[in-house]
């Protein structure tokens, strides 16, 4: 695989192919996520080039879109790995900057509120659950967003 810049910034074009196929069988996440038994924040992270798929979820995913494993294998398999992140210092997609300013606004708090509960440490992403909710509310419905991360202390040497 030559080394380039592009690769970090742009998933291979077998993504568009997988957006493409869910449009088409009119699937969700979840209902994917349920055939392949990931969660559909997860599958959404692997269509998006975010998560790393093993060759059992390729063979899946191939066999609920009705995509050929073989191309898919090629490009995102043993030899490719996911880029995370969101890009630009500041995200301008609305969603995703409401999470941003989400964590500007409370985010002292929030680890302040982890430091007093847990101790000196951090909530991983790498042993990290996370789970998007609908709850119905008199004001109009509410997004419930978890992160379930596993503690991590920080060492002393």
């Amino acid at each position: 695989m030559a080394s380039s810049s592009a690769q970090y910034n742009e998933p291979p074009s077998i993504f568009k192919t997988l957006f493409v196929a869910k449009a088409e069988k009119k699937l969700s996440f979840e209902d994917i996520g349920k055939a392949i038994g990931r969660d559909e924040v997860w599958v959404a992270s692997a269509f998006y080039g975010q998560a790393k798929m093993t060759e059992e979820d390729i063979d899946k995913i191939s066999v609920v879109l009705g995509l050929d494993t073989t191309s898919l294998r090629k490009e995102v398999g043993e030899s490719w790995f996911p880029h995370r992140g969101l890009g630009p210092a500041v995200p301008t997609d609305p969603v995703i900057y409401r999470l941003y300013e989400g964590v500007l606004v409370y985010g002292e708090a929030i680890k302040a509120v982890i430091h007093e509960k847990f101790g000196d440490g951090i909530m991983s992403m790498i042993d990290c659950n996370i789970t998007v909710d609908k709850k119905k509310a008199e004001k109009g419905d509410r997004v419930v967003l978890t992160f379930e991360g596993k503690y991590l202390a920080y060492s002393k040497w």
